[in-house]
């Protein structure tokens, strides 16, 4: 027994000298000192030694498990700082050497736009105001004007869910909290997003709107008007705009406001469904049944309110024939609105 030791002794400490690689060095360890271990294996052996002889081979057995133990320490801090030399020399950086370029971002050619139209408006003297995305049918269309039978309650034209919760299909909802909280006289917009199962070149399930609402004292079609037209000059210059007979639950009379196609400069495409204009917006004066919901007494004020999708904005600003190209997140689309 006492000879197996010394001959492991012998023939380990020349593999742990030759060991290159930490690795090589745990796998030694294992061999020798491990559960499985040769030392361990000649542990048990000691079961068949007759009781005189227990003492010596144990006492032989723990030096050299010290032995082992003592070199394999020695040899793991030489390969180790080894190791890190090895390491600190491959991630060494040259500070002189010129870094990679970074690509500078920019906004979201929609983000941009809703950025513009909050400025136009906040030089106004509009508030601006926000409200959930998940929202109750009582604002976003009992509060609304809308019957019980309006097309736009059906769930082919909104996401609900549940009876009484819904996804809001514009931002309108905004303006009814807005007017709950408020009393007349007050200006405000709502920009945010909103949602509809509809999916095409002009229209996706879910997008951006803003919509504003002004309340007052004698406040007149006129004056409507004069502040959408100073909008629309603000965002697309002097041009051809046409304000058009529509209806709306929640306005009346109601307007849909048109500036001719900025894609086919009235020519017709498309984008504009052949006929040279695109509707930007609708607008309207506030129907009574709506201030007289939020509490407001319509014999003594009036107002107006307008709606406009952001996308739609973008899409006329820079030309583009696809809102969808919004949403795909091309990088080469959006490089251009650097």
């Amino acid at each position: 027994m006492k000879e197996k030791i010394e001959s492991l002794k012998v023939l380990y400490r020349e593999k742990i000298g030759n060991a290159t690689l930490l690795k090589d060095l745990e796998d030694l360890k294992i061999r020798i000192l491990g559960k499985k271990g040769e030392l361990t294996e000649l542990a048990r052996e000691m079961r068949n030694l007759a009781a005189e002889e227990k003492p010596v081979i144990g006492q032989a057995l723990n030096e050299a498990r010290e032995f082992f133990t003592e070199i394999l320490e020695e040899k793991f801090r030489i390969l180790s700082a080894k190791a890190k030399e090895e390491k600190l020399k491959s991630e060494t950086i040259d500070v002189t050497i010129p870094g990679d370029p970074v690509e500078m971002g920019s906004l979201h050619p929609v983000t941009a736009t809703m950025d513009m139209i909050k400025e136009i408006f906040l030089d106004m003297g509009f508030d601006i105001a926000d409200g959930p995305e998940v929202e109750y049918v009582k604002y976003n269309f009992d509060g609304l004007n809308f019957s019980g039978s309006h097309p736009s309650r059906n769930e082919t034209d909104t996401f609900y869910i549940t009876e009484n919760v819904l996804l809001r299909t514009q931002t309108s909802p905004v303006q009814v909290r807005y007017m709950l909280e408020h009393k007349p006289p007050f200006r405000m917009i709502s920009p945010g997003r909103v949602y509809r199962p509809d999916y095409d070149i002009s229209h996706t399930p879910m997008f951006h709107q803003t919509e504003g609402l002004v309340v007052g004292d004698n406040i007149s079609f006129a004056d409507f008007k004069g502040i959408l037209m100073h909008f629309a000059e603000k965002v697309f210059g002097k041009g051809s705009v046409r304000f058009r007979p529509h209806f709306f639950p929640f306005t009346e009379p109601s307007a849909e406001m048109d500036i001719e196609c900025a894609i086919c400069h009235g020519k017709g495409c498309r984008v504009c469904k052949g006929s040279g204009w695109l509707e930007i917006l609708g607008c309207g004066m506030v129907h009574p049944n709506v201030l007289e919901y939020a509490g407001i007494d319509s014999a003594k004020y009036t107002g107006f309110a307008f709606g406009m999708g952001m996308e739609r904005i973008a899409m006329l600003q820079h030309g583009i024939d696809d809102l969808r190209a919004f949403f795909e997140n091309d990088v080469r689309f959006l490089r251009q609105f650097k």
